[in-house]
């Protein structure tokens, strides 16, 4: 999934990586973190973190690499354990840029 961070505003950092779901599916788990949804409520955000209340925009990664919700020049890093299958399956190349994190 692709995760960025809206808490400081319309772009932040982001990265794509591999969530997991509650059993229910109301909650998605990165890491460390526990999202849910907005429900439509955000400003530019999707899923709010549990803990802390911040602001994400959470999305299924684009084949085309366009994942942010506004256009930017800043690359999202992608978790090592995700990588290979990013490259291949999502972007459909071989081809993956230097490790980014």
């Amino acid at each position: 999934m692709y995760i960025e961070a809206k808490s400081t505003g319309l772009t932040g950092p982001a990265r794509i990586g591999r969530v997991t779901f509650s059993k229910s599916g109301a909650t998605l788990y990165y890491g460390t973190k526990a999202f849910r949804s907005l429900k439509g409520t955000g400003f530019k955000s999707n899923y709010y973190e549990v803990e802390t209340g911040d602001h994400y925009w959470i999305s299924g990664p684009r084949r085309d690499g366009k994942d942010a919700l506004y256009a930017t020049n800043v690359q999202p890093a992608i978790d090592d354990d995700v990588r290979g299958e990013y490259w291949s399956k999502v972007r459909g190349t071989h081809a993956q840029p230097a490790a980014r994190s």
